[in-house]
């Protein structure tokens, strides 16, 4: 593995924003001979929010949660190859020959941006994209409960936005700096990877820096970036235990620092935090965390019952007296009994918010059951859709 010293950085580090008059046709479906842009310019109008081409099978999309092929065709490597060596920057197709795989965002004037990874496999080549918000969600539309607008205006401290992998943490991400861009004068500095979202600057001065492109490491850009006078420094995920240390340091030194990680539950995220640590090092760590960390926002993306589309439930910690003495103690698996008798501080378990969701016929009970905590809470309504009682 090359270390840093060795690694160059792309001479090339500007990127498009995806605004704009969209230039590329909408096809009437998806065939072969498509260029890339044309697919993805046909999910956009297809309200798809992930893309598949793999070789040797269809092309499919995602829509509302569930995956189907467009295609009767079955693509092959050397379709799929032409079609992407075409469409990418040629730096990123090197790339992805040489090491079997690769990540970008591509953007189309007028279409938006497409989070891609491309990847080698037996068969050939395999494309997914991710289709990413063209607008960022107000905080009304994203029905985040109320507590959590008090997290983006802390002076100092963490916040943590977890989920699985596809639930939505980007844009809840995004949910929460662009309310702090609307409300506060401000420096923001994001470091992602890739860049997926573009803000403008309104009340605040915002930075975004990719890893691999405008940074080599994003240890070392959360370094730089505690030398640049920042407010609010973003990390898009924080996947390493240097990112971890560094973040809580940061957020201990008189910065509000929001990162996103891919855990289940709020005390899972809490202790998945703290475990990243050596067994000597947690009972300092259980400290530090209990006095930086301001809450943890954790959701699920699920089905709507009409068919519609997805709908989001949360859980929120809220970090009070009570929160903080547990995970001092290390007793971060009581967080959930301290989060259901303390509603009235804005705190809000996944299952409770499920309940409504099921209650209002949002979504149906089989759903909710799949992602339960507590499977018996569901029991009466996993026989039917909707909040129906079985």
């Amino acid at each position: 593995m090359m270390g840093d010293a060795t690694r160059v950085l792309p001479e090339e580090f500007l990127e498009e924003t995806g605004e704009g008059i969209c230039t590329v046709q909408c096809p009437a479906k998806v065939a072969p001979g498509l260029t890339l842009e044309e697919v993805l310019v046909f999910a956009r109008r297809d309200k798809a929010s992930d893309v598949h081409i793999c070789s040797g099978a269809p092309v499919m999309f995602r829509k509302a949660g569930v995956l189907k092929a467009v295609t009767e065709e079955r693509f092959n490597g050397d379709q799929i190859a032409v079609m992407l060596q075409a469409a990418m920057p040629s730096v990123k197709w090197e790339q992805a020959k040489l090491t079997g795989d690769t990540e970008y965002v591509h953007a189309i004037p007028g279409a938006g941006r497409f989070r891609m990874t491309v990847t080698r496999q037996r068969f050939g080549w395999d494309m997914a994209a991710r289709l990413v918000d063209m607008e960022i969600r107000t905080f009304e539309q994203s029905f985040m409960p109320p507590s959590c607008l008090g997290l983006t205006k802390w002076a100092q401290g963490l916040v943590l936005v977890a989920g699985p992998a596809g639930c939505g943490k980007t844009s809840t991400l995004a949910t929460l700096i662009e309310q702090i861009n609307l409300t506060r004068d401000a420096h923001i500095i994001t470091i992602e990877n890739p860049i997926e979202i573009v803000y403008k600057p309104k009340k605040c001065q915002i930075s975004q820096r990719a890893l691999n492109v405008h940074t080599l490491s994003s240890a070392s850009a959360l370094r730089a970036a505690l030398r640049e006078d920042p407010d609010i420094i973003v990390v898009s995920e924080m996947r390493d235990l240097e990112m971890i240390q560094l973040a809580v340091t940061a957020a201990e030194t008189g910065h509000l620092v929001l990162c996103t990680m891919n855990t289940n539950d709020a005390s899972q995220t809490v202790s998945s935090l703290i475990n990243s640590f050596s067994p000597n090092e947690q009972p300092i760590v259980r400290n530090m965390v209990a006095e930086s960390l301001r809450g943890v926002i954790c959701q699920q993306l699920i089905p709507r019952a009409d068919g519609t589309g997805l709908v989001p439930a949360y859980e929120v910690l809220i970090v009070i007296p009570a929160v903080a003495a547990l995970i001092k103690t290390g007793r971060a698996r009581m967080l959930n009994n301290v989060m259901a008798t303390n509603k009235n501080a804005g705190m809000q378990l996944l299952d409770y918010a499920m309940l409504e969701l099921v209650n209002k016929k949002i979504i149906s009970g089989q759903e909710a059951l799949r992602r339960a905590i507590d499977p018996k809470m569901f029991a009466p309504y996993a026989g039917a859709a909707g909040g129906d009682r079985g």
